[in-house]
């Protein structure tokens, strides 16, 4: 009897431990992640709303269903500046199961934020595909020679 009580008393302490929230500090996110969550709040979100406040009938090409952000590098390059940023890819998917890669590259910057998109050759503020004017920026988002 005293063993069936010992093994209630145990497994309910066992049970309200499980339920008390956990006070471990959580791990900090990797750059990348970092990266990822700014273009898709600093970005995506903005664009979305762009479009979606955009003419049914404009002349623009219809907004995509689903976008999704990829971090095309693991650790952080570093530009001419000495100021380091992450490339990343935007994919769209129009309703169908395929997902059309790379519909918007560019870069974001870890430290002040920046996000720079490309056109041709040239990088220019992400603001420009939310119909803002925007000068390409010489030396962003490409990746000094290491010494």
């Amino acid at each position: 009897m005293f063993s069936v009580n010992r093994l209630f008393l145990v497994s309910s302490f066992a049970l309200a431990l499980s339920l008390v929230p956990s006070f471990a500090t959580a791990d900090e996110p990797t750059p990348a992640q970092q990266c990822e969550k700014r273009v898709r709040e600093g970005l995506v979100a903005p664009l979305t709303e762009y479009e979606a406040n955009r003419s049914r009938f404009s002349r623009a090409r219809m907004p995509p269903g689903e976008r999704r952000v990829r971090i095309t590098q693991v650790t952080p390059s570093v530009d001419a500046a000495g100021r380091p940023f992450m490339a990343f890819a935007i994919d769209v998917k129009w309703g169908g199961d395929e997902w059309h890669e790379n519909d918007i590259v560019g870069c974001a910057y870890t430290k002040g934020g920046e996000i720079f998109v490309k056109r041709g050759d040239d990088f220019r503020p992400a603001a420009i595909l939310m119909g803002k004017p925007g000068d390409s920026v010489a030396g962003v988002c490409k990746a000094a020679p290491r010494a």
